[in-house]
């Protein structure tokens, strides 16, 4: 078994100078976990600040997006090249929000996915169902959608991604967690699908969408789940570590948070 890989996107949330302490208040709080890997996706303005506060850690930093183009006349886009020369492991494509606010289509998310495999990052792409439905509905929406953005990867290098199961209608502010046996049931349906497309170890499925503290531990627990990504409770630095140890002994003693208001009004 792979220890599970936890992280966060920050969505449009936080300042450089406001990462600069969040991450001075995280670092210490997770510094002696050895049982999960962590990964923190800032906006494109902080990543500097990522590389840092996290460089000589053990926690991972990405980016939430990335044009398919290496170079060339895209004005306020940004490369992969770009984000594997500030040292980004991960790199997020294909969430709902892309997809609702820009209209981004499988096509062009595959595209995505190979600039990322191309400059020796891993992929997080995120799957899931609009509208809230029964498993039996909700899951071939699912595995056409996967289907979809990967149908352009060469086998081997499927396993080189991870996935994340984010159902829309489990983000956002008033919105729970979907419970952990739809969740385990859902990801086991992608897992079969990924088996069956790549070549050696299929990819990490994680789960994502209103992941809290009080969720986390349930759906770590389900087999299935491979880790957690955690949006707007990941933007109080404590709060967030509490997650990470989901099942663990609490944290160490918190130094200074980051002191910013109205966390919970931020989405996920």
């Amino acid at each position: 078994m792979t220890n599970p890989l936890i992280g966060t996107s920050w969505k449009m949330n936080l300042t450089a100078s406001e990462a600069d302490g969040w991450f001075r208040a995280f670092v210490p709080l997770v510094a002696d976990l050895t049982d999960r890997e962590l990964f923190v996706l800032p906006p494109f303005t902080a990543i500097w600040v990522a590389r840092e506060r996290l460089r000589g850690s053990s926690i991972a930093w990405g980016a939430q997006d990335v044009h398919p183009d290496d170079s060339g006349a895209h004005t306020g886009d940004v490369s992969a090249p770009m984000l594997a020369d500030l040292g980004c492991r991960y790199v997020e494509v294909g969430h709902s929000e892309r997809r609702r606010d820009h209209g981004e289509t499988p096509t062009l998310i595959g595209a995505k996915l190979r600039a990322i495999l191309r400059w020796g990052m891993t992929p997080l792409l995120c799957v899931g169902e609009t509208a809230e439905a029964p498993v039996e509905v909700a899951a071939p929406l699912v595995l056409a959608d996967l289907e979809a953005c990967l149908a352009s990867l060469p086998a081997p290098d499927v396993g080189r991604i991870v996935v994340a199961y984010e159902p829309a209608w489990a983000i956002g502010v008033g919105a729970i967690a979907a419970p952990a046996a739809r969740v385990g049931a859902v990801q086991r349906l992608l897992a079969d699908s990924l088996l069956g497309r790549a070549e050696g170890r299929p990819p990490r499925i994680l789960y994502g969408g209103s992941v809290d503290e009080a969720a986390a531990g349930r759906l770590l627990a389900e087999p299935g789940v491979d880790g957690l990504f955690v949006g707007r409770y990941a933007l109080d630095p404590e709060r967030f570590a509490r997650i990470a140890r989901a099942g663990l002994g609490p944290p160490p003693e918190p130094g200074h948070a980051v002191g910013r208001d109205n966390v919970e009004g931020r989405a996920r």
